[in-house]
C-alpha cells in the first residue's frame, strides 16, 4: 500500500510538473517495490522531461527488461535516444513499440523525425503518414510532413501539409513561415509576405521572417520595403550577414552607392571569403566611376574563387573603362 500511495503522488507531482518531486516518489516506490515496472516507466519520463537522457534510458530498460512488451517505455527510452543523436538506437526502439503496437501513432511519428533527421525522407513521409492514418490531427505529422516535402522541393504538397496543420492549429507560427518559404520557391512572392507577415503578427522576434520577407520585396522591386525588412533582421541579429547583403543590394537598386557600399563592407567584415559581396561593392564602385576599386574588389573575389567568371568578366569590363580614361 505503501508503494502505491507513492506512485499516486508521484504520477500526481508529473501532473504538475514537479519532476523532481515525482522522481523521488518513484524511487521509494521502487525501493519498496523493485519489480514495479511503471514505476520505473514513469520515473524514466520524468528524466526524459527534465532532459537527463542517460537516466531516462537506465529507468526504461529496467521497465522493458521486467515486462518485454510494455510499450511506452519503448517510446521513452526512443525519445531519449533521439535527443542524445543515437538515432539507430532510438529507430530500435519506435519499431519495437509498433511491432507490439501497430496503432502507436506516437511511434510513428517520432520515428518519422529520425528519419528525417538522418535525411531518409521517403521513410519519414512513409512514418508521418501512417501517423495521420491513425490519428488524423496529429498537427505535428502535417506540419513535419510538409518540412519534409520542401526538403524535396515539392513545394505544393509542402503548402497543402502546412496548410492542414494551421486549419488544425491557426497559431502555429513555424507553419505560416514554411509555408512562405515554400510559396517563395514557387515564385509566389505576394503570398509569401502575407505568411511571413502573419509570422511576424505571432512572433514580432521572428528574424528569419522578416529577413525573407524582404527577399520577397525585393523580388517585387519594392526596394524600400526590402531594406525596411532587411534593417529589422539586422537589428534583431547584428551578425546576419546576408541581411547585410541583401540590403546592399536593394541600395544599389535604388542608386544609393555609398549606403551599398558600406553594407558590402560589413557583410565582408562578417564573412571575408564572401565572393558575391566582393563582386557586388566592386559593381557599386564601377557606378561611382572608382574603377581602381572596384578592380580591386573583382581581383578579390578571383582570389578566392578563380572559377569566378562574372568577377572576371566585370574586371574586364573594368579595366576597359581605364583604358578608354586614359585616351582622353
Amino acid at each position: 500500500n505503501y508503494a502505491e500511495a507513492y506512485n499516486n503522488r508521484g504520477n500526481a507531482y508529473g501532473n504538475l510538473e514537479e519532476y523532481q518531486k515525482a522522481i523521488a516518489d518513484f524511487t521509494k516506490t521502487i525501493e519498496l517495490n523493485p519489480n514495479d515496472v511503471e514505476a520505473y516507466f514513469y520515473c524514466g519520463m520524468a528524466y526524459c522531461l527534465l532532459e537527463e537522457y542517460e537516466k531516462a534510458i537506465a529507468n526504461c530498460t529496467n521497465a522493458i527488461e521486467r515486462n518485454p512488451d510494455y510499450t511506452l517505455p519503448y517510446d521513452i527510452r526512443g525519445l531519449a535516444y533521439t535527443n542524445l543523436k543515437e538515432y539507430e538506437k532510438a529507430i530500435a526502439d519506435y519499431t519495437n513499440a509498433i511491432e507490439l503496437n501497430p496503432n502507436d501513432a506516437v511511434a510513428y511519428f517520432y520515428r518519422g523525425l529520425v528519419y528525417s533527421e538522418l535525411k531518409e525522407y521517403q521513410k519519414a513521409i512513409a512514418d508521418f503518414t501512417k501517423t495521420l492514418e491513425l490519428n488524423s490531427d496529429y498537427t505535428d505529422a502535417y506540419f513535419y510532413r510538409g518540412l519534409v516535402y520542401s526538403e524535396l522541393k515539392e513545394y505544393q504538397k509542402a503548402i497543402a501539409d502546412f496548410t492542414k496543420t494551421l486549419e488544425l492549429n491557426s497559431d502555429y507560427t513555424d507553419a505560416y513561415y514554411n509555408r512562405g518559404l515554400a510559396y517563395y520557391n514557387l515564385k509566389e512572392y505576394q503570398e509569401a509576405i502575407a505568411d511571413f507577415t502573419k509570422t511576424l503578427e505571432l512572433n514580432s522576434d521572428y528574424t528569419d521572417a522578416y529577413y525573407n520577407r524582404g527577399n520577397a520585396y525585393a523580388n517585387l522591386k519594392e526596394y524600400q520595403k526590402a531594406i525596411a525588412d532587411f534593417t529589422e533582421t539586422i537589428e534583431l541579429n547584428s551578425d546576419y550577414t546576408d541581411a547585410y547583403y541583401n540590403r546592399g543590394l536593394a541600395y544599389r537598386k535604388l542608386k544609393e552607392y555609398q549606403e551599398a557600399i558600406a553594407d558590402f563592407t560589413k557583410a565582408i567584415e562578417l564573412n571575408p571569403d564572401y565572393t558575391n559581396a566582393y563582386n557586388n561593392r566592386g559593381n557599386a564602385y564601377y557606378d561611382l566611376k572608382e574603377y581602381q576599386k572596384a578592380i580591386a574588389d573583382y581581383t578579390e573575389a578571383l582570389e578566392i574563387d578563380p572559377s569566378f567568371t562574372l568577377a572576371c568578366k566585370n574586371r574586364k569590363v573594368a579595366y576597359g573603362r581605364l583604358e578608354e580614361l586614359s585616351k582622353k
